[in-house]
């Protein structure tokens, strides 16, 4: 079969399987989050942490509460490694150095899961267990939290200000979600050969008659979280490109549809939630169609025939697996980099300029397409809200989101959380390209305007994106493992992580001391539990929480609030254009002379 129709059918056999699964899982995941019961298991979990689960919180007490979480998770992890040569299980591995354990706590705390070391050789199963499997579940659960509570404050008719409860979003979103469809994955991964074992690994003789030695472990139960939480972290150097964690072309197809599963399917849950299915359609869309886009700059330039080696090859086949091939790694590529996983089933540094460069700039966009669990949906809609400041001040609309105004102080924690990253981002590359000791530690590098020097900078462009968007993969070519590069890409993620997330509940928490027009409190309209309200234009019905004590009011379905002829309208193909191009613009207008030093300086060469 023709390489290209075989890739064609993956790609739809991709996009089949997430249309199947869409409705289903994004009215699950407004269930779960919308529901007033609590399962067993999670009663016992709130009695054991003295949690009320009926009490609502700001957004200060959902922050802190992310925040307070987030600081024993990393001390755990923190000790877990550097505790690592005395605990059971350690197969003679010694404890992880300070900056090490530091910056890999910080990794995997963060989503991030950049790992500066080989982890058959460094950690041991009890640490990828006890210490990174766990949080590649909460990580992820609490990116689904935030999302929640941005929700509920564009939702609050209320006007007090709550936004929900972090303990119950956290737990809910951890054994009704994830928990389950890790399992499902993991079982699935495992009839395509995925290892999974207690052991840490078997002997055997080469054919020359010398000993070797092959790591074992729980690689199939890994890989199955790593990717539906968007994690990215392996258990093995190699990854997702090696074959006890990714054997076949079957396994590489559900492996890149788990990447993408929870973050499309998000939008049917916004959808849901806001009572106008209409809106997360436009939400998907834009995902659509900026990952298809990346998707076809990717492989066509990964398909071309430049060079010697390339040509007998019959593509740029250095650093892809060839039982993937260039579709089933393109695929992977833009999928991981587009959605904050950081898994790689190839080496990206091997990439084509122009397809390395595409990857980068897909986490330089803010990896909105579609993002990482939880944080793809609240990264997006915080541009959506930017987008309706700047389209409704253009056209004298006014810039109302869903009924909530956009004022001061709304955009100013809308364009606080879009300048971190790129802070981020540009100020760790421009000091480590002016200190000495980062040109030892290229894998490329030479004299100014070289092809290597140029290459040796996008390395390090690409090492700080990585970081400070919560992806955690790298151009392979940069040695992380000193001090400056395990402490200034661990402050990166860190930043990168918590500060977005501070500033975009405080977001929530204005939205949801509003009182939108047409949506004023009715002490007497309903009472603790939840309501059921007709959807938008017909859109469907959904069920919306209402906290304990409280009351909500339900305006009528057919005097939507949220659009009048005073405001832009948030739905349809002319507003997914306005969010599309203002996404493309501030990344364009941020990075572009960064990248015009790097990828782009080297696809011109």
């Amino acid at each position: 079969m023709n390489t290209t129709v075989a890739g064609l059918l993956q790609v739809a056999a991709l996009v089949v399987i997430l249309a199947v699964a869409y409705v289903p899982l994004g009215d699950h995941m407004a269930r779960v989050y919308t529901g007033e019961k609590d399962l067993l298991a999670e009663r016992v979990l709130y009695r054991m942490a003295r949690v009320d689960p009926r009490r609502q919180q700001t957004w200060v007490g959902y922050a802190l509460a992310v925040l307070a979480f987030s600081l024993i998770s990393f001390l755990v992890v923190y000790l877990v490694q550097r505790l690592q040569g005395v605990l059971p299980w350690s197969d003679g591995k010694s404890g992880v150095s300070p900056a090490m354990a530091f910056n890999t706590a910080i990794s995997f705390v963060s989503n991030t899961n950049w790992q500066s070391f080989s982890p058959e050789v460094v950690m041991s199963n009890l640490t990828q267990m006890l210490g990174f499997a766990v949080q590649n579940f909460v990580s992820a659960a609490v990116g689904l939290a935030v999302a929640m509570a941005v929700i509920r404050g564009i939702v609050s008719r209320r006007g007090t200000g709550e936004i929900g409860n972090f303990w119950v979003d956290l737990v809910r979103g951890s054994i009704r979600i994830l928990l389950p469809l890790s399992l499902t994955l993991a079982t699935l991964l495992i009839t395509q050969g995925l290892v999974q074992s207690w052991h840490t690994g078997f002997g055997w003789t080469t054919f020359d008659g010398a000993d070797a030695r092959s790591i074992l472990g729980p690689f199939a139960s890994q890989e199955a979280i790593k990717e539906l939480g968007t994690n990215g972290g392996g258990t093995l150097s190699a990854n997702s490109a090696h074959p006890f964690s990714n054997p076949t072309p079957l396994s590489n197809l559900l492996e890149i549809t788990a990447l993408l599963l929870i973050p499309v399917c998000l939008t049917r849950t916004y959808g849901t939630l806001v009572r106008d299915r209409r809106q997360g359609l436009t939400l998907l869309a834009v995902m659509a169609a900026i990952w298809s886009l990346m998707l076809t700059l990717v492989w066509v330039f990964e398909s071309r025939t430049a060079g010697t080696a390339s040509a007998a090859a019959g593509a740029m086949m250095e650093g892809k697996e060839v039982r993937f091939g260039i579709p089933g790694s393109v695929l992977f590529a833009v999928s991981t980099t587009g959605t904050s996983t950081g898994a790689v089933n190839s080496a990206h540094d091997s990439l084509s300029a122009v397809g390395g460069g595409a990857v980068l700039w897909n986490m330089l966009l803010g990896e909105v397409a579609p993002g990482g669990v939880g944080s793809g949906l609240y990264g997006i809609l915080v541009m959506a809200m930017i987008t309706v400041f700047i389209g409704g001040l253009l056209v004298g609309r006014s810039p109302t989101f869903l009924g909530k105004r956009i004022g001061q102080h709304e955009i100013t924690m809308a364009a606080l959380y879009v300048l971190v990253m790129p802070a981020l981002v540009l100020t760790g590359t421009g000091v480590s390209m002016i200190l000495r000791s980062t040109t030892r530690a290229q894998g490329n590098s030479g004299d100014p305007g070289s092809p290597g020097s140029i290459h040796g900078f996008s390395e390090v462009l690409y090492a700080y994106a990585s970081a400070a968007n919560n992806n955690g993969s790298a151009f392979g070519g940069l040695t992380a493992t000193g001090d400056w590069f395990q402490g200034s890409l661990g402050m990166a993620m860190l930043l990168g992580r918590f500060l977005p997330i501070v500033l975009v509940l405080a977001l929530a928490g204005l939205l949801a001391r509003q009182t939108p027009r047409g949506g004023g409190p009715d002490p007497g309209s309903a009472t603790a539990g939840t309501v059921a309200v007709a959807g938008a234009g017909g859109a469907g019905t959904a069920v919306l929480p209402v906290p304990a004590g409280g009351a909500v009011s339900v305006a009528d379905p057919d005097d939507d609030a949220s659009e009048t002829p005073s405001t832009l309208p948030t739905s349809g193909l002319l507003f997914g254009f306005l969010l599309a191009a203002t996404i493309v613009l501030v990344a364009g207008l941020t990075f572009f002379p960064a990248m015009a030093l790097g990828p782009i300086a080297e696809a011109l060469l």
